[in-house]
């Protein structure tokens, strides 16, 4: 029988890296311990273990939900993933065009803004300002 939580730890490192989730783990309180169980089973044990389909094609789906939802506080940390996931900087940008036609371009607006930032700090560059992509 599969160990959902040893499984989904394996896949959690593999996707987010062992410096996110040692760090999320060294966060980890009494009080959330029963939350980060279950995501740990539920979202890396069993979704994202599943191996149905790709790592890529998961990351770009994830990130389609997070942006369609407005879920934006987990852009970044799936934008950093991408680098273990295989999802390429036009694979996101083409998740958000999907988005901005099927969810609002409001929200692909913010996700691709998000996604922006988060490429930047990754390749060292300076941050970029806040602001619209219209503008």
């Amino acid at each position: 029988m599969v160990d959902r939580f040893e499984e989904g730890m394996k896949v959690r490192r593999k996707v987010l890296g062992d410096a996110h989730v040692d760090q999320a783990e060294q966060a980890k309180t009494e009080f959330d311990h029963p939350f980060q169980t279950l995501i740990t089973e539920a979202a890396w044990g069993h979704v994202w273990a599943s191996g149905r389909i790709s790592d890529r094609e998961r990351s770009m789906l994830t990130l389609a939900l997070l942006a369609a939802l407005g879920n934006f506080d987990e852009i970044p940390m799936h934008i950093r993933a991408t680098a273990n996931t295989g999802a390429s900087k036009e694979d996101v940008l083409e998740v958000f065009q999907h988005v901005a036609i099927y969810a609002g371009v409001p929200r692909a607006n913010h996700a691709l803004k998000l996604a922006k930032q988060t490429y930047a700090e990754m390749e060292g560059d300076p941050p970029l300002p806040m602001r619209s992509m219209n503008d």
